[in-house]
């Protein structure tokens, strides 16, 4: 499925909601009402593929209203589903950061209304306003660096319970 975005007027958007957004935390009222009247909100129906993995990548995503999932294609080809997101979660970032293709992709699960940050918005925010540029990739960094935390103690649980399972079989063939 292709994703049918339909771009809104970018006035809808006020600082008062980008000020609720955890990526824009400590950007000042002028910087604000700056990204209110530049970025685009898009609106993807349910079951639309934002992006998918692999394709290039030059924007990053906000949840402002609906529901998207991301999911990891394993090495035998199967989804798995490694983030469902919500109102004021982000996704997308570091393809934005690292410049490397999609590494999952992401699609709506209801009607969906995102807010898109292109690599463009943060070149133009670098060139007027170099703190507010380092404020939003330190707390893209924070944001990447808790859902680290979450998945090493996925794996690490997953590693802890895969060896239990298997020392069980040793001392017990039967299982």
């Amino acid at each position: 499925m292709s994703m049918s975005r339909i771009a809104i007027a970018p006035d809808a958007l006020t600082t008062e909601r980008l000020r609720e957004i955890g990526l824009f935390g400590a950007l000042s009222d002028d910087v604000l009402t700056k990204l209110a009247s530049t970025l685009h909100q898009v609106r993807v129906g349910a079951g639309d593929v934002i992006f998918s993995e692999g394709d290039p990548a030059s924007e990053m995503f906000i949840v402002l209203e609906g529901e998207v999932e991301v999911v990891k294609k394993s090495r035998k080809g199967r989804l798995h589903r490694v983030a469902f997101l919500g109102p004021l979660d982000t996704f997308g970032e570091m393809s934005v950061i690292d410049v490397q293709p999609r590494s999952a992709t992401a699609r709506s699960l209801a009607p969906t209304r995102l807010l898109r940050l292109a690599t463009d918005d943060l070149d133009q925010l670098y060139r007027h306003d170099l703190k507010a540029y380092a404020l939003i990739v330190l707390n893209v960094a924070r944001d990447l660096s808790r859902r680290l935390r979450v998945t090493d103690g996925i794996l690490a649980d997953f590693t802890a319970n895969m060896l239990d399972d298997y020392l069980d079989r040793g001392r017990n063939p039967r299982l």
